[in-house]
Order: C-alpha cells, then sequence, then structure tokens
C-alpha cells in the first residue's frame, strides 16, 4: 500500500550559474517538475518546491576565464539572468535560491564538519592532474580527452557530454588541460575521500531491492549498472580557489575547497531553510521527518549524483530522510543534433519568450507532447509548428472557441439553461470527463506526464466530437431545446479542461475560466466548478494563433547561422609558394554520368567531359550524393593528377569538394556558365 506523507519536498536541478537556460534543461527537469508540483498543489497537499543556481565549481572558473572577468561577476550575471527567465516562464518555485548565500556555506560546512568529525571521511594522498604552466591542480571540467566508452575526444574529467558516461580524469585518454592545451602531469596532494564503496551493500538493498518497479527504468537501470560495476571511494574536496572553503585549520586544508558535488544538492537544504525562515515554517520537518516525501527532478546527466552519491552523505549524516524517487529525463536533441552550449546549438529560453511573446503555454505543451521520459527524444521547428496549429489551435483552441461564440451568437452571452447549477444530461460526457480526472491522478502520480497531457487533449477531441454531432447551430431553429442541452454540456465540459490543464498549460487554463465568467480562476481538483443557467459569459477571443511557415523558417535559418559562427574553420596547412599552385591544371568539366562503383560504400564513378576529352574519375563522396543527382552538373577537377587505380577502375584526376562547419561535403561549382574545359586561375 502506498504510504501517505503529510508533507511533500519536491527539487529541481540547481542550473550552473555560468549560462542561460535552454528548452533542454526545461524538457529534462523544469517542466516535469513544475507540472507536478501543480497537481499536488491542486490535490491540496502541503509542497515545498525549492531551486536555485549552482555557482561554484570548475564551470564557473572556466567561464569567468572566457569572458575575462571574475567568477563573482559571472554568478551575479546569470543568476539573476536564470531567475527572471524562469519566472517570465512562470515556474513555481516556493523560492530560487542560490549557493553563494550565507546559510549555504554554513549550512555545507556544518555537514562537512559533522562528516569528518563521525570519522565518515578517509584522508589520503593521492596523484591528481596538474598543470604546470598554469601552475596549479585541475578540476576535473579542466581537463579534457578521449572517451574510453565512446571514443568522443572532448570529453570532460567527470563525464562524457557525448554519451553521458560518468567518469574521473584519469579514465581519459590523451588528457590534456583546458587552461593551456598542454597535456597534465599526475602530482600529490591530500584531499577527504568519502568511501562509496562501504554503502554498497546498503545501497544493493534500498535501490536494487526495493526501487525496481518503483523508479523509471532508464534511473534504475543506470543505478543499477554502476552499483553492480562497484563502487570506490571519491575525494569530496578539490585544490581550487573558488568555492567553499574546507572547514578545517589553514596548516590542514588551505586552498582547498568542497567538491561541488557535495556542495550543490546540499543547496537544496540550505535553500529549504531559507524558505522555511521567510514562511516560519521548520525546516528540519521537510528534511528529517518521516512523514515528508522528498522528490528530485533531475536530468539524465545528474542521475548518479542525485540516487547514489548525494543519499550516501545523507546516510552517513544520519539525520536526513532520503529520497523516495528521482524521475529523471533523458536528453532532448534538437534538430538532429545534440543540443551543446559551446556550439550555440540550442533554442534559449529568453528568447523564445522575446521572439515568441505570450506563448509559453505552447511551448509547455510541445516539450511535455515530446518529453524524454524513458529514451531520448527531439525538438524540431516543424514538429513544434505541427503540434501547435493541428492539436492545440485545431482541436482545444477550436472547441472553447466553438462554445463561447455560440453562446454569444444564439444567446447574447449567456448560459441557455434555467438550472441553478449545470450537470451533464449526457452520461457519455460525463463518464469521459470522470475518466479523465481519474487517469490524471493515476498518469500524474506516477510521473507519466506525457500520457496524462495527451487524456486532457482527447477530451477535447470527445467535446469537438459531440458539436458536431449534435449541431447545435441547426438544431437552434427545429429544436431549440435540444440545442440549449448541447451547448450547456459542451460548456461544462470545456470548464472541466480548464481544471484538467492546470498542471500542464497554467495561462491557458486561466483564460478558460476567465472567458467563462467564473469566480475562481484556480480549482482545485476537490471543489466542485459551478456554471449557473443564465450567468453571463465573457466575450470569446483565440487561445492560441497559428505558427506560420515564416516563423518557424526563421528559427531554423537562425540555428544554422549560429552554428556556422561557433563552429571554427579548419587550420591553415603548410604555407606554399605560387609555383607549387601554378602546377595544378584545374578544369570545369560536365557531369556526363554517375554510378557507385560496387562493394565500395563510398566510392562514386564519373564520366566526365573535360572540354579536352572523355575521362573515368572515381571519387571517395558516395555518402553524400545521390548519383542520379549528379548527371549534368559542373564540377571543378584536377586534370593533371597522376592516374591511379582504385577498385580496378583508372581515375584521371580528383573532383573538388568542400566540407560545410557540419562535415557535409558540397561541391566547388563556377557561379556562372562557363564552357567544359576553362581553366581556374
Amino acid at each position: 500500500m502506498t504510504k501517505k506523507f503529510k508533507r511533500h519536498l519536491i527539487t529541481a536541478a540547481l542550473p550552473y550559474a555560468n549560462g542561460p537556460l535552454h528548452i533542454g534543461h526545461l524538457a529534462g527537469a523544469y517542466l516535469p517538475a513544475d507540472t507536478y508540483v501543480r497537481y499536488l498543489r491542486l490535490k491540496g497537499e502541503d509542497v515545498a518546491f525549492v531551486c536555485g543556481s549552482d555557482e561554484y565549481g570548475a564551470a564557473i572558473t572556466m567561464r569567468a576565464k572566457k569572458e575575462n572577468t571574475t567568477p563573482r561577476q559571472i554568478i551575479d550575471k546569470y543568476h539573476t539572468q536564470i531567475k527572471d527567465t524562469f519566472a517570465r516562464f512562470g515556474m513555481s518555485f516556493d523560492i530560487y535560491h542560490r549557493t553563494s548565500a550565507p546559510i549555504h556555506t554554513e549550512t555545507a560546512q556544518a555537514i562537512f564538519t559533522r562528516l569528518n568529525d563521525q570519522g565518515k571521511f578517509v584522508v589520503q594522498e593521492s596523484e591528481q592532474y596538474f598543470d604546470e604552466k598554469a601552475q596549479q591542480f585541475l578540476a576535473d571540467r579542466y581537463i579534457i580527452g578521449t572517451c574510453p566508452k565512446c571514443g568522443h575526444d572532448r570529453a570532460f574529467g567527470d563525464q562524457c557530454e557525448k554519451c553521458g558516461s560518468t567518469l574521473s580524469p584519469t579514465d581519459l585518454i590523451n588528457p590534456r588541460s583546458t587552461l593551456t592545451d598542454t597535456p597534465p602531469v599526475l602530482k600529490r596532494t591530500k584531499h577527504w575521500y568519502l568511501p562509496l564503496d562501504q554503502y554498497e551493500d546498503w545501497l544493493r538493498e534500498w535501490i536494487v531491492n526495493e526501487k525496481q518497479g518503483v523508479w523509471k527504468t532508464n534511473v534504475y537501470g543506470q543505478c543499477k549498472s554502476w552499483i553492480e560495476g562497484g563502487l570506490q571511494a571519491r575525494a569530496m574536496t578539490r585544490d581550487l580557489d573558488w568555492g567553499i572553503p574546507v572547514p578545517l585549520p589553514p596548516e590542514e586544508a588551505a586552498g582547498k575547497v568542497l567538491y561541488v558535488w557535495l556542495d550543490a544538492p546540499i543547496g537544496y537544504i540550505s535553500a529549504t531553510r531559507e524558505w522555511a525562515r521567510q514562511q516560519d515554517k521548520n525546516w528540519e520537518d521537510y528534511w528529517k521527518s518521516p512523514d515528508t516525501r522528498l522528490i528530485h527532478f533531475v536530468g539524465k546527466d545528474n542521475i548518479v549524483f542525485h540516487c547514489i552519491i548525494f543519499p550516501i552523505v545523507l546516510k552517513a549524516h544520519g539525520e536526513f530522510i532520503l529520497p523516495d524517487n528521482v524521475p529523471a529525463n533523458e536528453f532532448l536533441n534538437l534538430e538532429g543534433d545534440k543540443i551543446s552550449t559551446s556550439r550555440n546549438w540550442a533554442v534559449w529560453l529568453h528568447e523564445y519568450m522575446d521572439e515568441f511573446p505570450g506563448r509559453n503555454d505552447e511551448l509547455r505543451y510541445v516539450l511535455s507532447s515530446i518529453a524524454p521520459e524513458t529514451g531520448d527524444s527531439e525538438f524540431t521547428w516543424k514538429d513544434y509548428q505541427t503540434r501547435i496549429n493541428s492539436e492545440l489551435v485545431a482541436i482545444l483552441g477550436n472547441l472553447v472557441n466553438r462554445v463561447a461564440v455560440l453562446i454569444h451568437k444564439f444567446y447574447e452571452g449567456k448560459v441557455p439553461s434555467s438550472a441553478a447549477q449545470l450537470e451533464f444530461t449526457h452520461a457519455g460526457l460525463r463518464e469521459a470527463v470522470g475518466k479523465t480526472y481519474d487517469a490524471l491522478d493515476q498518469h500524474l502520480g506516477n510521473f507519466k506526464f506525457k500520457a496524462g497531457l495527451f487524456e486532457v487533449i482527447d477530451l477535447a477531441r470527445t467535446g469537438n466530437k459531440y458539436l458536431t454531432d449534435t449541431e447545435p447551430w441547426k438544431t437552434i431553429k427545429t429544436e431549440p431545446e435540444k440545442a440549449a442541452e448541447a451547448l450547456s454540456n459542451a460548456l461544462l465540459l470545456a470548464t472541466h479542461l480548464g481544471v484538467c490543464l492546470q498542471p500542464f498549460l497554467p495561462e491557458t487554463a486561466t483564460k478558460i475560466l476567465r472567458m467563462f465568467n467564473l469566480p475562481q480562476t484556480h480549482y482545485r481538483w476537490d471543489e466542485e466548478v459551478v456554471i449557473a443557467g443564465g450567468q453571463s459569459i465573457n466575450q470569446p477571443f483565440l487561445l492560441f494563433q497559428k505558427v506560420e511557415d515564416a516563423d518557424i523558417q526563421k528559427q531554423i535559418d537562425k540555428l544554422h547561422q549560429s552554428k556556422l559562427a561557433q563552429t571554427p574553420a579548419a587550420p591553415l596547412k603548410a604555407e606554399i609558394v605560387y609555383d607549387d599552385f601554378s602546377k595544378l591544371d584545374i578544369r570545369v568539366a560536365e557531369v556526363l554520368a554517375c554510378e557507385k562503383v560496387p562493394k565500395a560504400n563510398k566510392l562514386l564513378k564519373f564520366t566526365l567531359d573535360t572540354g579536352l576529352d572523355q575521362r573515368t574519375v572515381v571519387s571517395g563522396i558516395a555518402e553524400y550524393f545521390n548519383p542520379a543527382d549528379l548527371v549534368g552538373q559542373r564540377v571543378l577537377v584536377v586534370v593533371n593528377l597522376a592516374p591511379r587505380e582504385l577498385r580496378g577502375i583508372v581515375s584521371q584526376g580528383m573532383i573538388l569538394t568542400a566540407k560545410d562547419r557540419d562535415g557535409k561535403l558540397v561541391l566547388v561549382q563556377p557561379a556562372q556558365e562557363v564552357a567544359n574545359g576553362s581553366g581556374v586561375s
């Protein structure tokens, strides 16, 4: 039997204060957290929803170096931007805090001190990477190299952002310092280690045995794999000049700060303390009472830290409750590629709100519809357009607008009923509404927000079908009572849509309730929505506007332009003299025929008219071109290249291509019509 909790503490991952928010952040952690919190509040639960900026660690100092400023200026800049962006988007945090606040330093140092006093750490010397040129130890994020698991050549010392694997700096192949781009050396240093291996048996019982079938499969699977792979002690301190100082005498810990993955999750506790102080509540009720349910909403890359490392810290401390669930989402990709802040391949939330003002709920809808709940998913602007136009506009907005327009057209804007309170007279609609509430309770309670949202849209479909079947605009002339009954039923269903949408599309829900002139613009699910016969409703207005092709193309172009601007060109090759270049005979040639070379995936066989002769050229560009599309095109070819045999075919030349910033080959062609054989000089 599911335990009934007195209160709920919901946390959303602390975003690094080193850059703006993008839609991947929203889809991964913040939107599902906000939806769940709104759902709990609609049920009348006691909820504390906390978040804040993560302001320490190497990522901040790296950004400061990049922008030629100080870490303090970086965190002040981006904390303000992130907090304002969340507020504009309507995130319903009870508090948005920051880890540079004094109460956080106090909280983190107190937890470290307790663990240290109880002998929970192992103090030992180890070899860690040191940049001899910069004369400093390197934090994990200051080291890049080749990932040993996927081969990505820009993996960080703590994680590979391509495959998501959690790493240690010494796991990297060919590591190098991001400060000086030189190979680091190993140098001895002392740190305080948390012996994770000592908690393996407890973790097997708590996670592997108790959480199977309770936690999401993607979360459970990653945790089980980590535990079965064997845990190792992990340093909880770092040699850095930006972070929370280790609370020990200087002779023991000079120049050392708390590891960001010890410090940052404690930010949930310090944020709760500050919120409780402001609300005159006891923060310990939310962190130390078994009557509180703790839930962490995070992205895929934070699963291990929230399910293994932070719970071990809490367990070792001995007074805190453990997370009941960590419903982490996977990654959201963008237009066929991974979201990348360094390559500016992202849809930034603040820019979206600037360019699509008043359309926050449209983004909420699309991201909830494609949420990466158990596997990676993809956002495309074309899909965004389709979902809004075909679902929000054509289904949900259409129903609400039709009901309001018809009541104003035929009944002067008054509910066409004499009943003191509207009730469904159509059993099918009454049953559909009841099933929707039951389904929402089931889906949202189990973190299946996508399925919950689809239930509401299906209810809107039911309402549209009912209106189409009853045709009140026709029966108003022949059977006015039936028309009035149909519109009253449709109005009641549309009102319930407004209530059901509150966790998902809060602004839209409020608009619907206002349009129908209800006394409240927020309803708990145990409250009765009362619509009296004869009451006036407000003038109809469109809930959503269609997204035009031009709007979408503008965003697609913007993405690709930003990617081009951020991607560096290939480095210059060794210098040559003019005589070297003059030896090349490059001519314009026409493609007479083109076909794939059998049993060679990359080779195309060309027959070219060079203006001098017809010749065969073999080129390794098959994966980028359709042979039929190349016939008739003009290309540039080096005609005095020594012949070379490829797969039994003698190739007499080389076709010139260029590689775009995405690595795709394109033909180099004359801009205007010129004769075959024309030379390039």
